[in-house]
Formats: C-alpha cells, structure tokens, sequence
C-alpha cells in the first residue's frame, strides 16, 4: 500500500537534485564581494561587488547592486549603481533605477523605470568591455591564487 520511490533496490536514500541552477539572494540578505557563477541570479537583498554569470540576472524591487554587473541577459526593477554589461537583453522594468554605463546587444525599458548613464549598443565596444572584465579576472586569480 505504500510504496517507497526514494530507496533503490539496496534500500538506500536517493538523493534528488534540483533540475535547474539558481542562486537567490534574500530580502534582508547584504554582500560585500564578487559574485560568479554559471546559473541564474536573482537579487533581492543587497550586493556590493561584481556580479558576474553565464545566463540570467534578476534584480528583484528591494535589490540593490553597487558594483558591475555582466550577463547573459537582465531583468532589472530594483537599482544597480556601476557598469552592467549584458550579451543579449537589458530590460528595465517598473521603478527600476540604473546608475551607470550601459553595454548591451538589445535595451528595453518601462516607462516608470530610469537611467542615468551612457547606453552602448556596438558589438565592438561590447567585446571590449567582455575582455576588460575577463582580464580582470585573470589578474584577480594570479594576484590572490584564487578564482575570482
């Protein structure tokens, strides 16, 4: 009548992973220092440092980055103060607010959101920035003996 789908046939545990990769700062929640990983982000409390991944950044209303920021693609509706740096799509949503220069491939924002910055959209300038950031982190690993 009950039947145990977490044993295998030994009788041991399964351990069961979650399907997708995604780091979530709380409301409440401050960090000072650089964040990089390879899944999703969403922000919620406070981040003082670069924040750096392969696919997605959320910053939720109450999230707050002052730092860089480098991406796959960003939704944004809290603020961020520093150089964002997106591959794809940039999007300020509802009473986001944005302090600094602007790298991005495709840029949309809402009418209550706001910017205050310089908004680059060549593929050029793109890359150059992309190799800043990698450079910097390369220095970072041979000064400390650490990854970035």
């Amino acid at each position: 009548m009950f039947n145990n789908n977490n044993r295998n046939s030994k009788g041991e545990s399964k351990t069961i992973l979650p399907s997708s990769n995604v780091n979530i700062i709380g409301s409440g929640t401050s960090i000072q220092g650089d964040i990089v990983c390879e899944g999703d982000i969403r922000i919620d409390g406070q981040v003082s440092g670069l924040v750096s991944t392969k696919a997605k950044i959320v910053v939720g209303p109450e999230g707050e980055i002052t730092g860089d920021l480098v991406c796959q693609s960003a939704d944004i509706l809290g603020k961020v103060t520093g150089i964002i740096k997106v591959e794809e799509l940039l999007f300020l949503k509802g009473n986001s607010m944005v302090k600094g220069d602007v790298y991005t491939a495709h840029f949309e924002m809402e009418p209550t959101a706001k910017f205050n910055g310089r908004c680059y959209m060549d593929a050029e300038e793109n890359e150059s920035v992309k190799d800043k950031h990698e450079r910097t982190f390369v220095q970072e690993e041979a000064t400390t003996g650490e990854e970035a």
